[in-house]
Protein backbone atom coordinates (compact mmCIF):
# COMPACT_ATOMS: atom_id res chain seq x y z
CA UNK A 1 0.00 0.00 0.00
CA UNK A 2 1.18 3.56 -1.09
CA UNK A 3 2.03 6.37 1.99
CA UNK A 4 -1.53 8.04 2.45
CA UNK A 5 -2.36 11.41 1.62
CA UNK A 6 -5.01 13.63 2.55
CA UNK A 7 -5.53 15.88 -0.71
CA UNK A 8 -7.32 19.30 0.09
CA UNK A 9 -8.19 21.82 -2.83
CA UNK A 10 -11.48 24.21 -3.03
CA UNK A 11 -11.90 23.56 -6.44
CA UNK A 12 -13.30 20.31 -7.16
CA UNK A 13 -11.82 19.70 -10.64
CA UNK A 14 -8.42 20.39 -9.64
CA UNK A 15 -8.81 18.03 -6.83
CA UNK A 16 -9.74 15.03 -8.95
CA UNK A 17 -7.49 15.84 -11.27
CA UNK A 18 -4.65 15.42 -8.39
CA UNK A 19 -6.08 12.64 -6.53
CA UNK A 20 -5.82 10.89 -10.09
CA UNK A 21 -2.61 11.26 -10.53
CA UNK A 22 -1.44 10.26 -6.81
CA UNK A 23 -3.25 7.51 -7.51
CA UNK A 24 -1.60 6.67 -10.95
CA UNK A 25 1.36 7.39 -8.98
CA UNK A 26 0.73 4.71 -6.30
CA UNK A 27 -0.37 6.40 -3.63
CA UNK A 28 -3.44 6.39 -1.79
CA UNK A 29 -5.61 9.31 -1.11
CA UNK A 30 -7.13 8.88 2.12
CA UNK A 31 -9.24 11.65 1.86
CA UNK A 32 -10.25 15.01 0.47
CA UNK A 33 -11.83 18.13 1.28
CA UNK A 34 -12.10 21.54 0.07
CA UNK A 35 -11.39 24.11 3.25
CA UNK A 36 -9.37 24.15 6.22
CA UNK A 37 -11.69 23.55 9.01
CA UNK A 38 -12.34 20.49 6.91
CA UNK A 39 -8.91 19.85 6.81
CA UNK A 40 -7.77 19.79 10.26
CA UNK A 41 -10.40 17.39 10.71
CA UNK A 42 -9.67 14.88 8.58
CA UNK A 43 -6.14 14.94 9.72
CA UNK A 44 -7.32 14.29 13.07
CA UNK A 45 -9.48 11.60 11.98
CA UNK A 46 -7.39 9.82 9.19
CA UNK A 47 -3.44 10.72 10.20
CA UNK A 48 -2.00 10.98 6.74
CA UNK A 49 1.74 10.61 6.22
CA UNK A 50 1.34 13.83 3.82
CA UNK A 51 -1.00 16.59 3.28
CA UNK A 52 -1.73 18.17 0.32
CA UNK A 53 -2.93 21.19 0.11
CA UNK A 54 -3.90 24.77 -1.57
CA UNK A 55 -3.49 28.16 0.04
CA UNK A 56 -6.63 29.89 -0.77
CA UNK A 57 -10.10 28.47 0.33
CA UNK A 58 -13.03 29.63 2.19
CA UNK A 59 -13.65 29.49 5.65
CA UNK A 60 -10.38 29.31 6.88
CA UNK A 61 -6.64 29.48 4.30
CA UNK A 62 -4.31 26.39 4.26
CA UNK A 63 -1.69 28.73 5.42
CA UNK A 64 -3.93 29.36 8.65
CA UNK A 65 -5.10 25.14 8.55
CA UNK A 66 -1.61 24.25 8.00
CA UNK A 67 -0.42 25.98 11.23
CA UNK A 68 -2.85 24.62 13.23
CA UNK A 69 -2.41 20.70 11.92
CA UNK A 70 1.40 21.50 12.75
CA UNK A 71 0.89 22.24 16.17
CA UNK A 72 -0.67 19.12 17.52
CA UNK A 73 0.80 16.90 14.31
CA UNK A 74 4.24 16.49 12.86
CA UNK A 75 2.88 15.58 9.22
CA UNK A 76 4.85 17.35 6.57
CA UNK A 77 2.30 19.63 4.20
CA UNK A 78 2.71 20.16 0.35
CA UNK A 79 1.42 23.26 -0.23
CA UNK A 80 -0.15 24.39 -3.82
CA UNK A 81 -1.23 27.66 -4.64
CA UNK A 82 -2.13 29.68 -8.22
CA UNK A 83 0.23 32.40 -6.61
CA UNK A 84 4.14 32.48 -6.52
CA UNK A 85 3.64 35.90 -4.12
CA UNK A 86 6.34 36.25 -1.83
CA UNK A 87 4.14 36.70 0.98
CA UNK A 88 2.86 33.19 1.21
CA UNK A 89 6.23 31.80 0.76
CA UNK A 90 7.33 33.69 4.37
CA UNK A 91 4.23 32.95 6.41
CA UNK A 92 4.29 29.28 4.82
CA UNK A 93 7.69 28.85 6.31
CA UNK A 94 6.02 29.03 9.93
CA UNK A 95 4.17 25.54 9.60
CA UNK A 96 5.53 22.07 8.94
CA UNK A 97 5.67 22.92 5.19
CA UNK A 98 8.17 20.69 3.04
CA UNK A 99 6.75 21.82 -0.14
CA UNK A 100 5.25 24.67 -2.58
CA UNK A 101 3.65 23.81 -6.30
CA UNK A 102 2.32 26.83 -8.25
CA UNK A 103 -1.07 25.94 -10.25
CA UNK A 104 -1.49 24.08 -12.37
CA UNK A 105 0.24 21.43 -11.36
CA UNK A 106 0.98 18.24 -13.89
CA UNK A 107 2.43 14.91 -12.65
CA UNK A 108 5.69 15.42 -13.38
CA UNK A 109 6.53 17.88 -10.87
CA UNK A 110 3.37 16.64 -8.63
CA UNK A 111 4.92 12.93 -7.91
CA UNK A 112 8.85 14.31 -6.94
CA UNK A 113 7.74 17.48 -4.98
CA UNK A 114 5.58 14.03 -3.25
CA UNK A 115 8.73 11.74 -3.50
CA UNK A 116 10.66 14.96 -1.78
CA UNK A 117 8.03 15.81 1.17
CA UNK A 118 7.72 12.37 2.22
CA UNK A 119 11.40 11.85 2.39
CA UNK A 120 12.00 15.01 4.10
CA UNK A 121 9.71 14.40 6.81
CA UNK A 122 11.26 10.65 7.37
CA UNK A 123 14.72 12.94 8.23
CA UNK A 124 12.85 15.40 10.03
CA UNK A 125 11.64 12.14 12.14
CA UNK A 126 14.84 10.48 12.70
CA UNK A 127 16.91 14.16 13.84
CA UNK A 128 14.37 14.62 16.59
CA UNK A 129 14.94 11.26 17.65
CA UNK A 130 18.55 11.89 17.64
CA UNK A 131 17.73 15.33 19.36
CA UNK A 132 15.79 13.62 22.40
CA UNK A 133 18.18 10.74 22.61
CA UNK A 134 20.86 13.37 23.59
CA UNK A 135 18.89 16.06 25.55
CA UNK A 136 18.03 12.85 27.70
CA UNK A 137 21.72 11.80 27.61
CA UNK A 138 22.88 15.09 28.82
CA UNK A 139 19.18 15.03 31.63
CA UNK A 140 21.03 11.35 33.02
CA UNK A 141 24.86 13.31 32.91
CA UNK A 142 23.62 16.01 35.19
CA UNK A 143 21.58 13.86 36.97
CA UNK A 144 24.84 12.05 38.26
CA UNK A 145 26.92 15.19 38.38
CA UNK A 146 24.11 16.35 41.16
CA UNK A 147 24.04 13.17 42.99
CA UNK A 148 27.57 12.34 43.10
CA UNK A 149 27.88 15.91 44.14
CA UNK A 150 25.69 15.23 47.71
CA UNK A 151 27.54 12.28 48.28
CA UNK A 152 30.73 14.25 48.05
CA UNK A 153 28.89 16.75 50.62
CA UNK A 154 27.46 14.32 52.78
CA UNK A 155 30.44 11.98 53.01
CA UNK A 156 33.03 14.26 52.92
CA UNK A 157 34.62 12.65 50.26
CA UNK A 158 36.40 13.24 46.50
CA UNK A 159 34.36 13.25 43.07
CA UNK A 160 36.74 10.14 42.27
CA UNK A 161 35.36 8.23 44.98
CA UNK A 162 32.06 9.72 44.91
CA UNK A 163 31.70 8.36 41.34
CA UNK A 164 33.50 4.99 42.19
CA UNK A 165 30.71 4.15 44.91
CA UNK A 166 27.90 5.30 42.72
CA UNK A 167 29.36 3.06 40.46
CA UNK A 168 29.91 -0.09 42.38
CA UNK A 169 25.93 0.47 43.80
CA UNK A 170 25.63 0.31 39.70
CA UNK A 171 27.04 -2.95 39.32
CA UNK A 172 25.72 -4.70 42.37
CA UNK A 173 22.41 -3.98 42.52
CA UNK A 174 22.61 -4.52 38.47
CA UNK A 175 21.02 -1.11 37.59
CA UNK A 176 22.11 2.20 35.54
CA UNK A 177 23.80 4.97 36.89
CA UNK A 178 20.44 6.98 36.32
CA UNK A 179 19.07 4.86 38.76
CA UNK A 180 21.14 5.49 41.28
CA UNK A 181 22.00 8.78 41.36
CA UNK A 182 17.82 9.44 41.41
CA UNK A 183 18.09 6.75 44.35
CA UNK A 184 20.98 9.15 46.24
CA UNK A 185 19.11 12.52 45.35
CA UNK A 186 15.72 11.20 46.92
CA UNK A 187 17.20 9.70 49.91
CA UNK A 188 20.01 12.76 50.72
CA UNK A 189 18.88 15.59 48.92
CA UNK A 190 16.21 17.95 51.17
Amino acid sequence: MGKKILLVEDESIVRMDLAFMLKDAGYDVIGEAGDGEKAIELTYKLKPDLIIMDIKMPKMNGLKASQIISDKFNIPILLLTAYSQQEFIDKAKKANIVGYLVKPVSESSLVPAVEIALNQAVKAVEYQKKIDLANQKLKNRKMIEKAKGVLMTRFNICEENAYNKMRQISMNKQVTMEKVAKHILLKYSS
